[in-house]
């Protein structure tokens, strides 16, 4: 059983997708509310906006199955990342909106997350983590990107707008502010889009994991506003081609920066 697809490039660059799937088991799907079975809480289309990073000699790592089966971007014990606030699990039960998922009694049990774990959780992380060695093994260095993307009002989540870009490194821990600096002159030198550093989204569970830069890995998560680049916000989440074209320049200028970037 394929749960994801690797793409393996020729630069220090690993960009990871875990959001990307919206495939649902069918013995899954009927568990789920009728509103929850198009799993509208995907990082819509970020696999086509990202095409330009396999040309530029990326690898890109991306799932085939849906946040809803089980968050890649959750650690496996489903610790909570930001304590004190609304989220998501790992196998999640409510959606962003707060609305349950499940049909009443339908959740999954312990035994039924174990099994998602091992099926789809595991196989994922164990090809990022052997990729990010490939590629310090062969670079000295290994720089890992979690792109995303999401609706930029969400109550459930967070209060107001989102910017439409939140660049997020642990408070530089998986990141130095050193290489940050270069990413925040891309975006500092446009107009078109609002941005922050480290504000709301500050780095998942893959960014906090894999971000180890004393051992030469390096992560970066970039959550982008979903008005960037889809015609609208709301079901069906259609790609904006024109608005994503635009939004590939300054995403194409950070990626090159990085690709040129080493640690000191």
């Amino acid at each position: 059983m394929h749960t994801f697809e690797l793409h393996r490039g020729t630069l220090p660059l690993l960009v990871s997708l875990p959001h990307n799937g919206t495939d649902i088991p069918e013995d899954i799907r009927t568990l789920l509310v009728d509103e929850a079975q198009s799993a509208p809480d995907t990082d819509w289309h970020v696999d086509q906006l990202y095409e330009f990073a396999l040309a530029m000699g990326a690898s890109v790592l991306k799932p085939h199955y849906s946040r809803y089966v089980i968050d890649l971007n959750r650690p496996p014990d489903d610790t909570s990342l930001y304590p004190g606030q609304n989220t998501t699990g790992l196998c999640p039960t409510v959606a962003f909106s707060g609305r349950s998922i499940y049909r009443d009694g339908k959740s999954p049990d312990a035994e039924a997350i174990v099994q998602r774990t091992a099926q789809y959780w595991l196989p994922y992380h164990t090809a990022l983590q052997a990729e990010l060695h490939r590629l310090k093994q062969q670079h000295g260095r290994a720089l890992l990107w979690e792109g995303h993307s999401i609706r930029p009002e969400l109550p459930f989540l967070f209060e107001g707008r989102l910017p439409d870009f939140n660049l997020g490194t642990v408070e530089g821990r998986s990141f130095p502010d050193a290489g940050l600096r270069a990413v925040e002159a891309v975006l500092a030198a446009q107009s078109d889009y609002s941005w922050v550093s480290n504000g709301r989204f500050k780095g998942g569970y893959t960014t906090r994991h894999y971000g180890r830069p004393s051992e030469g890995w390096h992560a970066i998560q970039m959550e982008l506003a979903q008005s960037t680049h889809l015609t609208a916000e709301s079901a069906p989440f259609a790609y904006d081609g024109a608005k994503a074209e635009r939004l590939r320049t300054p995403l194409k200028q950070i990626l090159t920066s990085l690709q040129n970037w080493s640690p000191s």
